[in-house]
């Protein structure tokens, strides 16, 4: 019995692939011994073979070649524009953006509001994400009084409190003279 090994790299197994190969022996013997060696999942009957005509036909690297992605669409340029439109209204929706600009998809109109400009919708609005260190202080000071007022008046406190809708919002707001 032989010793299996576990997580094998790709290109690991195709040197094998290709060392087994230069000795002539078949696409199926290979597989078999691969999945004998390094368990079910190493690589198809049907990878090995596309190796082994590969290798046939001179190819001699084990690795992967480059491949070319699709360039993005999205630009520094694209991100001002939808940035400018999102300060003139404050109230969008993705949907309205997508009518700004029908070029984009949904999907990256939505990746440039959440990732690059880095709004998060809270209460039906979109607003930055960071909060600054006077926000953070403050709700800080208002958990611990209510902290200290819980742990003198117990659930009879909690019955007392209020809650309210807020949101944390822009100190830039745009002017909209209508």
């Amino acid at each position: 019995m032989f010793k299996t090994i576990a997580d094998p790299t790709d290109c690991e197994v195709r040197s094998v692939i290709r060392f087994l190969n230069a000795k002539n022996v078949k696409p199926a013997e290979i597989h078999r011994q691969l999945v004998e060696i390094y368990g079910e999942n190493a690589m198809t009957d049907g990878m090995v073979r596309k190796w082994v005509r590969q290798f046939n036909d001179g190819r001699t690297n084990v690795h992967d070649e480059a491949r070319s992605w699709r360039p993005s669409v999205v630009s520094d340029g694209l991100v001002a524009k939808v940035n400018k439109k999102i300060r003139e209204n404050s109230r969008f929706t993705i949907r309205m953006l997508c009518d700004e600009f029908p070029q984009i998809s949904k999907t990256v109109l939505h990746g440039i509001v959440i990732n690059r400009l880095n709004y998060r919708k809270l209460c039906s609005r979109w607003v930055p994400k960071m909060l600054t260190d006077v926000h953070k202080t403050k709700g800080l000071s208002s958990a611990l009084t209510f902290l200290i007022q819980y742990s003198e008046k117990g659930n009879e406190f909690l019955n007392k409190i209020v809650t309210g809708d807020e949101t944390w919002v822009c100190p830039v707001t745009p002017n909209n003279s209508r």
